[in-house]
């Protein structure tokens, strides 16, 4: 038995003639009487029995054809799936760090599906801190992360896609908020809101405060930005952040960090050792043609 054979015998089962369905089939009638003595043979039972002119199914026939017809069509929709992904449609999954999904990552579906709008596709938005995400994409459960920089030895392939200006965020009542800019070592008296370990940002701020060798007053530990900033704005410390639009609007003051100037980066991810969905090879590509690109080099 081979699927040509179950095609065969769906469409006798509802012609009812053998000469009909063979001109449907575009066989021979010997052809198609041959296919399914071949599968009545393998079965061990008829499926077929003479009705005046016509051919109706046996009881066998009956049940075999709910068998035969819900397996068809389970093998037409994979094969259809299949090829809606040759042609570039499907789901998209993205990880992304939670900042960038206020405006960047959206704005880059959007462009994304408005340049293709003859194809079918879907995006899933996943959020978490770059330790999560990285770890998602070692497990296929996204396709593309947004993040800090992975370490080198996950060996992924990175592409940074945006820059970031980090800023001193401080309560409107904080000793430090009368100034508009600041050096880093001039925080070093004042408790401070930190992004926990697993966050990327994390080890930029430490190398920050490593190279004018300060120790800062870590008071809380937390790993989302926005977090980070509402608890800045109810008095529990300073904190150095991405900017962010939010920050404009909490009753914080933002300053601007003269010493060290620091920028963050931020990457496009995947794993080039798996394989890469054609809709994600394509979204990929818009990214990296930078037509939606956006540098965040002020405030």
């Amino acid at each position: 038995m081979n699927l040509f054979y179950l095609r065969y015998f769906v469409t006798l089962a509802h012609v009812q003639h053998y000469t009909k369905a063979a001109e449907q089939l575009c066989i021979t009638q010997p052809s198609l009487s041959h296919a399914i003595t071949q599968m009545e043979k393998e079965l061990g039972l008829p499926l077929f029995e003479k009705n005046g002119r016509n051919t109706t199914l046996t009881r066998y026939g009956e049940e075999f054809l709910a068998c035969a017809e819900h397996t068809l069509s389970a093998l037409d929709a994979g094969i259809e799936s299949l090829q809606r992904s040759a042609r570039g449609e499907g789901m998209i999954r993205l990880g992304l760090l939670r900042t960038l999904g206020i405006e960047f990552i959206p704005r880059l579906a959007a462009g994304f599906l408005k340049e293709n709008p003859d194809l079918d596709v879907q995006f899933t938005f996943h959020t978490g801190v770059t330790q999560t995400l990285l770890d998602g994409l070692a497990a296929r459960k996204f396709d593309l992360v947004f993040c800090s920089q992975p370490p080198a030895q996950l060996k992924f392939t990175a592409v940074r896609v945006q820059k970031q200006h980090l800023v001193l965020i401080v309560p409107r009542d904080h000793p430090l908020a009368l100034r508009n800019t600041i050096d880093l070592a001039e925080t070093a008296p004042y408790p401070q809101v930190f992004f926990e370990k697993s966050s990327g940002i994390r080890s930029v701020v430490d190398k920050m405060f490593a190279q004018i060798g300060i120790i800062p007053q870590i008071a809380y530990e937390t790993e989302e930005d926005q977090v980070i900033a509402g608890l800045v704005a109810q008095g529990f410390g300073a904190a150095i952040v991405p900017y962010m639009d939010l920050l404009l609007k909490l009753d914080l003051k933002i300053l601007q960090i003269r010493s060290p100037s620091y920028t963050r980066d931020l990457f496009m991810v995947n794993d080039d050792r798996i394989f890469m969905p054609p809709c994600v090879r394509r979204f990929r590509q818009f990214v990296l043609d930078g037509k939606t690109l956006q540098w965040s080099e002020t405030i």
